[in-house]
């Protein structure tokens, strides 16, 4: 009894503060303040620990690894987005902004698993037979730690599809505004001072920002790169280590299950990210596609197969 209220306190609190880190960072969008970043990455840190702290004690009290069911899997999820975090605080400092995509991605998954199941989905039960094996452990806990490399990578590749949209549309605009201008004025000498005057600081401002725009979207294609290179790889670990359990537990290393044909169109699509980006030297928009298809097919394969609760990967995820 202990255990479940501490297990209920550390959940709140992680939340509120997952809450919190992420207006921090949502604010240092708009409000260039270098203590609002220091303070979101503090944040984050004691975020970790409390979500730390509650699967542990999930663990103690269940017996088994907190893997076992759709609660269990959404607050490890949650506590793999803050591993990957912090992991990009330390590696680039200078990049704490991505913390806006990083924070939102734990908030949503823990909110989900707190606030959007019900109690009786939230309870820890005992492990069916099939899932007492090391190798489910090994997989179960690959699988979610690529789905939160691979949900990361993949939403900086929609971020940048987004601002690399907006700067299309202003470099149209301005491109026609000075055809426009030309066409009614093809003589320099019409001009007056402060009309040239003010196109100049239109035109340094529309650089600056259009160079600031431009820079954000080298950095959100470099980080998303380097999380869906790292979710592969993590992947494919999980899909061999869950070939060699299905192999202990049904007799077959591969058997077509619903979650096992999306684990491959998964695979595929992020397979097909890379190879554009190492093989075909492609950079921007058109990978960037590719991996926000992918951002979309992780989903399906993650949740839509278990809430259809079809095939052999449907138990313990929707089952108290």
């Amino acid at each position: 009894m202990i255990f479940i209220t501490l297990e209920h306190i550390l959940a709140h609190i992680s939340f509120s503060l997952i809450l919190v880190v992420t207006l921090i960072y949502w604010g240092t969008l708009v409000y260039r303040i270098e203590g609002l970043s220091s303070s979101g990455g503090k944040g984050m840190i004691v975020t970790f620990v409390c979500t730390t702290g509650l699967l542990i004690t999930r663990w103690l009290y269940s017996g088994h690894l907190p893997l076992s069911n759709l609660y269990e899997s959404f607050m490890f999820l949650s506590w793999s987005s803050s591993v990957f975090h912090i992991v990009l605080e330390v590696r680039s400092r200078d990049d704490r902004w991505l913390g806006a995509i990083t924070a939102p991605s734990a908030m949503l998954t823990h909110g989900f698993a707190t606030l959007g199941l019900p109690e009786e989905m939230q309870r820890s039960g005992m492990l069916v037979p099939a899932l007492q094996s090391h190798w489910s452990m090994m997989h179960v806990s690959m699988i979610l730690f690529s789905y939160a490399t691979l949900l990361c990578g993949s939403l900086a590749s929609i971020a940048l599809l987004v601002i690399m949209s907006g700067v299309n549309r202003q470099v149209l605009f301005g491109a026609m505004d000075n055809l426009f201008s030309r066409s009614i004025l093809p003589n320099e000498n019409f001009y007056s001072h402060e009309k040239q005057k003010s196109d100049l600081q239109y035109t340094v401002y529309f650089s600056s920002t259009n160079y600031r725009k431009c820079k954000l979207i080298k950095q959100l294609d470099h980080w998303s790169y380097r999380a869906i290179g790292l979710g592969f790889s993590l992947s494919t670990i999980g899909t061999l280590s869950g070939a060699i359990w299905a192999n202990e537990a049904w007799g077959s290393y591969w058997s077509w299950d619903p979650k096992e044909t999306w684990a491959l169109i998964t695979w595929t699509i992020f397979a097909i990210y890379l190879h554009t980006r190492m093989n075909k030297g492609w950079q921007g928009e058109e990978p960037a596609i590719v991996a926000s298809l992918g951002f979309f097919i992780v989903w399906i394969r993650y949740l839509g197969v278990n809430l259809l609760g079809i095939g052999l990967h449907s138990y313990g995820w929707l089952e108290p």
